[in-house]
């Protein structure tokens, strides 16, 4: 295959067409499509091409633009199993673009991965997994048939992906997605950009939210069954005998539509009220760093994870974490000492750690510096660069 470019087999730094199969991008703000937005642009910047296909999630949003140099293509998408999005011109969409690129970068789990898998192999294309997380939904027939199914579609791609990246090597030991495959899996660090908090919005944050001086316990996520903000939420009984005027601030959405967690716990949120606050979604990556910033402690009780990056986020806002014992969760926090781990399912075990942290702030706090040198933007996307060099390279073969 030679790069239609330049007319030459591409090596690192030659300009390559990437294109990216992704089910939400830009202006849906999760943790995949923040992943694939900050290595699709360093990799425009870098002077490669890249197409994004999408679903056009919301009715308003243009089926063909350019954003910071990447061009977005968003297909209509009427009907949703569980999170994904069916699109009726994907295949046709899909194999019109995949001929007019050098290589194919999928991010999983999602429905269409065997469909592009396959058109892939007809076309010739290399391909190129970004494996983001085990599909986790909520008990129930229909969630338990979209989870099968969708792992067969998963192992049918693996039988002519080239490469499939995971988030560290602890994940890929543990997933049972990954684990079978594991002479096919290079684990990179997920793409970290964090803003320097603004100084004068912490303070004025941590007025508005503070009750009688006690400290701020932060969650930022969704409120839904895998994240386990009720563990959370039941930890107060600990933290409350040592800080009673403690009170815990989430960042994120908390009434979702396709889960009933947010229901199913408004008696443990009502309980609590004094001590919660929920602001929602956060918008922009200045906002998180303030709101990261103002927390004097950052807890994610999931009972599973893939890295979570918002542990990452905090500590280069200088907030130390408190993370469940979890496969690919922990590395964070394993990785540069600035946090504590829990038990995960144990709400006793996830206060005693976030007292711990409160009460002894010297021995969690690294200097952004520290964390930069082990999460690093440019390494990140210098590892997917050479990733999709080598399967050019190697389709050539």
């Amino acid at each position: 295959m030679i790069n239609t470019s330049t007319g030459q087999i591409p090596t690192p730094g030659s300009p390559l067409k990437i294109l990216v199969a992704i089910q939400y991008y830009l202006p849906h703000r999760t943790g995949v499509p923040i992943h694939v937005q900050r290595v699709v642009e360093e990799l425009v910047r870098r002077g490669h091409e890249v197409t994004i296909l999408t679903a056009r999630h919301t009715i308003d949003l243009p089926r063909d633009e350019t954003i910071n140099g990447v061009r977005l293509v968003r297909l209509w998408a009427p009907l949703r199993v569980s999170r994904g999005m069916i699109m009726p011109a994907y295949p046709y969409a899909a194999w019109g673009l995949m001929r007019r690129h050098d290589v194919v970068w999928l991010q999983t789990p999602m429905l269409e991965t065997s469909l592009l898998a396959f058109l892939a192999q007809l076309a010739g294309k290399p391909v190129i997994a970004t494996h983001h997380a085990d599909l986790v939904l909520p008990p129930g027939l229909f969630n338990r048939f979209v989870s099968w199914f969708t792992f067969q579609n998963y192992r049918y791609m693996m039988r002519t992906v080239d490469r499939i990246i995971a988030y560290s090597q602890d994940y890929a030991d543990h997933s049972y997605y990954l684990k079978p495959y594991a002479d096919k899996v290079a684990p990179i660090n997920p793409p970290v950009v964090m803003p320097e908090p603004n100084p004068a919005r912490v303070a004025e944050l941590r007025d508005r939210w503070q009750r009688n001086g006690g400290p701020l316990i932060g969650y930022a996520g969704r409120f839904v069954r895998e994240k386990r903000p009720d563990l959370l939420i039941r930890a107060l009984e600990v933290i409350n005998q040592a800080y009673p005027h403690a009170r815990v601030v989430f960042a994120g959405e908390y009434d979702i539509r396709y889960e009933d967690t947010w229901e199913r716990h408004q008696r443990l949120v009502q309980r609590y009220d004094e001590q919660l606050i929920f602001l929602g979604k956060l918008t922009s990556m200045q906002a998180m760093a303030n709101f990261y910033a103002a927390c004097d402690v950052l807890v994610l009780p999931s009972d599973t994870e893939c890295f979570a990056l918002v542990q990452v986020e905090a500590m280069l806002c200088g907030t130390p974490v408190v993370m469940t014992d979890t496969p690919g969760g922990r590395v964070p926090v394993t990785k540069t000492g600035m946090g504590r781990l829990a038990r995960r399912g144990d709400w006793e075990s996830i206060g005693r750690a976030v007292v711990d942290v409160l009460q002894h702030p010297d021995q969690y706090s690294r200097p952004r510096e520290h964390i930069e040198r082990i999460f690093n933007l440019q390494e990140t996307v210098d590892q997917y660069e050479d990733h999709f060099c080598r399967v050019v390279r190697e389709s050539n073969r």
